[in-house]
């Protein structure tokens, strides 16, 4: 059974925050407040396979050899620092 509770004291840029992310996702204050605690409070665990699926998803959406190693190693470069 859902719970009401009282948020107070908000600070004013949290808030902000909080506003202009419900408007761009088209909700109401309250349901963004909830979404942001469930992503908190109840992230989605994911398996190993489901990484690397994503992974190789991404790979396949790439246009084939629009990165030269040379990219690819300094991008890992960055990456690291």
């Amino acid at each position: 059974m859902p719970t009401t509770i009282t948020l107070k004291g908000i600070p004013d840029d949290v808030y902000e925050q909080l506003r202009s992310s419900a408007e761009a996702n088209r909700r109401s204050l309250n349901s963004e407040a909830i979404a942001c605690l469930e992503t908190v409070l109840l992230p989605k665990k994911t398996t190993a396979l489901e990484h690397l699926a994503k992974a190789r998803e991404v790979r396949l959406s790439l246009k084939r050899g629009a990165f030269k190693p040379e990219d690819i190693d300094r991008f890992k470069r960055l990456g690291r620092s």
